[in-house]
């Protein structure tokens, strides 16, 4: 098969090893692309350093969002749906690559612990923690990609993922994630409504860091979390993470002393840590603030009082004939 260079750059010289499906995408920025790649060597065995197809898990890329290694887009933008190409590279494109070689190993592997900051000599000294990464670094070489294009997602056509998004679509996305997230929790799917949920909450961190704290936009943000803190935390109630009701039921009120949902919903994940004098405050505190609420926090009341004197009466079982020095 003939080899032909990519676009006008003979840097990057390109091989059809089976034909893609109709004609050539027009990848617009935004495009979304899924892809399975195979990095070798160019030597005699052309040895293989890393193949998504052993990971089960194909590679994602986005036209136009200035992927940290730009020659695999160049590559894509080239080929048809369902194409497989092999690109033999040039070293002088190849600087990046064993940076994101090794970022990518990392996350499979569940051992990358976000973005490096060592300089490019301190990374050649120290080395990446993979041998044939480093060997590439000290001595540049060729390499060829073998590239599959799976599916192309044309721009609008799909949701983006939220890392992809400026602040306008993030701001547009809160009421389908509300929304969404309110009919998994009604379909009794509380984790992946608590991960809807989770979802806004990050958006509107994001947003808050682009506001002056105190300022009217900033206190706008921070008072739309409330909202989704409380149903985050209702479904991690029900799935029995009691710390995380706490945790984020606490940061409701600390923006809200006078939340009683908040209030009810951490005096129970108290009780259920056996957290008694704290579930009792937060009982009392949403009992005087909504006087409707008698029958119910009495209720509650009266269960923990009754989980006292058992957990009381299990103490002094447990003691029972010991002899204390």
């Amino acid at each position: 098969m003939s080899t032909v260079a990519v676009g006008n750059d003979c840097n990057i010289q390109k091989r059809i090893l089976h034909a893609g499906k109709g004609d050539l995408p027009s990848y617009l920025d935004g495009t979304k692309v899924y892809f399975h790649y195979q990095t070798r060597c160019c030597n005699d065995d052309r040895t293989v350093m890393d193949d998504t197809h052993k990971q089960n898990k194909p590679m994602e890329l986005y036209i136009g969002k200035k992927f940290k290694f730009e020659v695999w887009e160049t590559c894509i933008k080239s080929m048809k749906l369902h194409e497989v190409a092999s690109f033999t590279v040039h070293p002088v494109l190849l600087g990046a690559y064993p940076m994101v070689a090794k970022s990518l190993r990392d996350i499979y592997s569940g051992t990358h612990k976000g973005h490096s900051h060592c300089c490019g000599m301190t990374l050649k000294e120290e080395g990446l923690g993979y041998e044939d990464l480093d060997k590439l670094m000290k001595e540049p070489q060729p390499l060829e990609f073998i590239i599959e294009v799976l599916t192309v997602e044309p721009a609008g056509e799909f949701r983006k993922e939220i890392w992809a998004m400026d602040e306008n679509e993030k701001i547009a996305l809160l009421p389908e994630l509300r929304e969404e997230g309110n009919a998994l929790y009604k379909a009794g799917d509380y984790k992946n409504a608590a991960a809807k949920y989770a979802d806004a909450i990050g958006i509107l961190e994001q947003l808050l860091l682009t506001e002056k704290p105190g300022e009217e936009e900033w206190v706008s943000w921070d008072r739309q979390k409330i909202p989704f803190l409380l149903n985050f935390s209702q479904c991690h109630l029900l799935l029995g993470n009691y710390y995380a009701v706490i945790e984020h039921t606490s940061d409701v009120i600390k923006k809200d002393p006078g939340n009683v949902k908040a209030l009810f919903r951490r005096a129970r994940a108290h009780v259920a840590v056996w957290n008694p004098d704290e579930a009792e405050a937060d009982l009392n505190e949403a009992l005087k603030l909504d006087s409707s609420l008698d029958k119910v926090v009495k209720k509650e009341l009266s269960t923990l009082e009754q989980k006292r004197k058992e957990k009381d009466l299990e103490d002094k079982q447990m003691y029972q004939g010991k002899i204390f020095k």
